[in-house]
């Protein structure tokens, strides 16, 4: 079971770009591409940088330390996609103007 948080507004969220929320004590980077908004754990697997911190290059996001590139819709590494190496997506909706994130509840 999941429960939808609002995290922004509309328009709070630049095109290509990510910003951070914490959620639920989750860390959660939420990014706005082609008026789609995307969301995935905000802490690269490798090292622990921020990835909305990252730079956004169509789906795919490069974290700012050492450049892993992750998927923003599915969180595949896309420097070795055979690898096990995923971050966490989770789904989004926008209801009215609020942008909203799903969290699995424990």
């Amino acid at each position: 079971m999941t429960e939808f948080h609002t995290v922004a507004k509309v328009g709070q969220i630049p095109e290509g770009e990510g910003r951070a929320f914490q959620i639920v004590g989750r860390l959660i980077a939420v990014f706005q591409r082609q008026g789609q908004y995307f969301a995935m754990n905000d802490a690269c697997p490798h090292m622990g940088a921020s990835l909305a911190e990252g730079y956004l290059d169509g789906e795919i996001v490069h974290c700012p330390w050492h450049a892993w590139r992750f998927c923003i819709k599915d969180g595949v590494w896309v420097d070795n996609p055979k690898s096990k190496t995923c971050n966490p997506t989770y789904e989004t909706r926008v209801i009215g103007d609020e942008i909203q994130v799903a969290i699995p509840v424990a």
